[in-house]
């Protein structure tokens, strides 16, 4: 067993309780509105607090928290998450749970960052593509089981006893982390260093491409259940099946797309990002027939989730020695696009376009891979750049 498998291990298991708690009250909201005398809609406004927590609050609290050892901001992230949980599991009024989700959020992208900056720092170069994907992985086996399983318990034990599972799996995994994770110190970076690698073209051009191109994907998923339903005519028993191989895919895909990562950045960037194009231009048109939509849900699983590891890679290779706050910019772009491409695809479904979500999608992951062209070949130079601003 090698030195970096507990603390990969440790940071993956913590990423997936902290990935668990996005989506899962998306399962209860029947539940929440009626025990907090809400409507359904009024109670979905939890999922945007939170998201919006990950996209402003995140980077907020990363820069507040940026001059502390790495190991210590870890630990007291999770605790922070697990504050977070307490409060929703215990919250009497709709305020109190959204503030709740509020306070769980504001250790998401900085967990994510510095989850993803220690991990650079327990194993060899060669092999930090890998690295990312193995934490990574923690949020897609999240979306695989923590959600569903969530769901299932608040529908069974009522919607207050999933946040009390996540307090107790967030509070072991703060005790996981401090047990496994290697000390390393605050980072030499100041802190306008950091907002400075940020503000950078290269940098700036590489979040773009990931909250562009991750919208692409959730302009199609947010509705997947309703296209397989009603335009490919699934049964709901064989809906599920096909979530369910989804989750499988993009739990695969992540980990191959890691390992390609540490061969080739940019191929495997490109290459992710361009067969995504090509399956999301597909799906309009393989919907129409079972076996077509099963193959299309099975390449939509397998690179839903490809982009993490390498447009991680991306932002690590131009931030040099300041990485943190543009990790954590970076995570809060994977939400933003998320967020996007879901009210896109709303748009499209109320329209009466459910069927041609997937050209839309295409559109957007092609303005991703677009934005990928103008980053790639300025990464010796920018690479340098990032490095001198730490100097």
């Amino acid at each position: 067993m090698s030195k970096s498998f507990l603390p990969l291990a440790a940071l993956s298991a913590s990423v997936f309780v902290v990935g668990t708690a996005e989506y899962l009250i998306a399962g209860m909201l029947p539940q929440v509105g009626s025990d907090l005398g809400i409507s359904e809609g009024t109670a979905g406004q939890s999922v945007t607090a939170y998201a919006l927590g990950v996209v402003i609050g995140g980077p907020a609290m990363t820069m507040l928290t940026s001059r502390l050892p790495r190991k210590r901001l870890a630990v007291g992230l999770m605790l922070l998450f697990a504050a977070g949980s307490v409060v929703c599991a215990l919250a009497p009024t709709f305020g109190m749970l959204v503030t709740g989700r509020v306070v769980s959020s504001l250790s998401h992208a900085a967990f994510l960052a510095v989850a993803m900056v220690m991990t650079t720092g327990v194993v060899p170069p060669e092999k930090t593509g890998t690295a990312i994907a193995t934490v990574a992985s923690g949020f897609a086996v999240a979306t695989l089981l923590g959600v569903p399983l969530g769901s299932l318990l608040g529908q069974s034990a009522g919607w207050r006893a999933p946040f009390w599972a996540l307090t107790v799996l967030a509070l072991a995994a703060a005790v996981l982390l401090a047990a496994v994770l290697p000390e390393q110190p605050a980072p030499a970076t100041r802190l306008r260093d950091e907002v400075r690698v940020v503000t950078r073209r290269p940098v700036l051009l590489a979040i773009a491409a990931t909250a562009v191109g991750f919208s692409g994907v959730t302009t199609v998923f947010t509705y997947l259940t309703p296209l397989l339903a009603r335009i490919a005519h699934f049964s709901p028993a064989a809906v599920s099946g096909l979530l369910l191989a989804y989750g499988a895919g993009s739990v695969l895909g992540n980990l191959v797309a890691g390992k390609l990562t540490d061969k080739s950045l940019s191929a495997t960037v490109r290459g992710v990002f361009g067969s995504l194009t090509g399956v999301l231009a597909l799906v309009p048109f393989a919907v129409v027939w079972q076996p077509t939509a099963v193959l299309a849900v099975l390449g939509l699983g397998l690179l839903a989730t490809a982009t993490i590891a390498p447009l991680q890679g991306l932002i690590l290779r131009y931030a040099g020695a300041a990485p943190t706050l543009a990790v954590a910019v970076n995570a809060g772009a994977f939400n933003l696009g998320a967020a996007a491409g879901s009210a896109l695809g709303g748009v499209l479904v109320a329209a009466g376009a459910l069927r041609w979500t997937g050209l839309a999608g295409a559109l957007l992951s092609a303005a991703g891979l677009a934005l990928t062209y103008l980053v790639l070949p300025r990464a010796r130079s920018a690479a340098r750049g990032a490095v001198a601003t730490s100097g």
